[in-house]
């Protein structure tokens, strides 16, 4: 039995991982409080510099979504278009004031709808060449029951 597969972040400063509960790493303006994803170093409604790194909550509402399902044009698309499988992708509305565009770990139009609980979670996104698997943030239909364990990401 091999050692397990390298995962890395498809990009640094996009979420805390790894960690038992990832959070999105956005920006609050000190001056007006916009708040934004990812963080920026200047704030993109007042213009101001005066910017401060944030943790953003794990939980959101889902705003509203479609399911992607022919692949994108390449770029931006990376992988084998034979291969490619749908996926939903939407926009999940954060307490702070924020709605991330985010893919979804399901694809299923009946497991989806406006308004219901999604769950921040990290998933694999593709693998490298050399076999290191880059992994992206997803959100996922959370789970009402207290002793639920989804989102069933990695």
């Amino acid at each position: 039995m091999g050692s397990p597969a390298k995962q890395v972040p498809i990009k640094e400063g996009l979420y805390t991982w790894p960690a038992a509960e990832p959070q999105l790493i956005g920006s609050r303006c000190r001056d007006c409080d916009e708040v934004s994803f990812p963080k920026q170093d200047g704030c993109p409604n007042c213009t101001s510099e005066a910017t401060e790194e944030i943790l953003l909550s794990r939980r959101g509402s889902l705003w509203t979504w479609t399911i992607q399902r022919f692949p994108p044009p390449a770029p931006p698309f990376i992988g084998e278009r034979e291969s490619f499988e749908p996926f939903g992708v939407g926009y999940i509305e954060l307490p702070e004031g924020i709605r991330i565009e985010s893919r979804l770990t399901v694809n299923d139009p009946a497991q989806l709808e406006i308004g219901m609980e999604m769950e921040l979670c990290i998933e694999k996104f593709r693998d490298r060449e050399d076999g290191t698997q880059l992994m992206t943030f997803a959100f996922a239909p959370a789970c009402a029951e207290p002793t639920c364990s989804e989102p069933t990401c990695v």
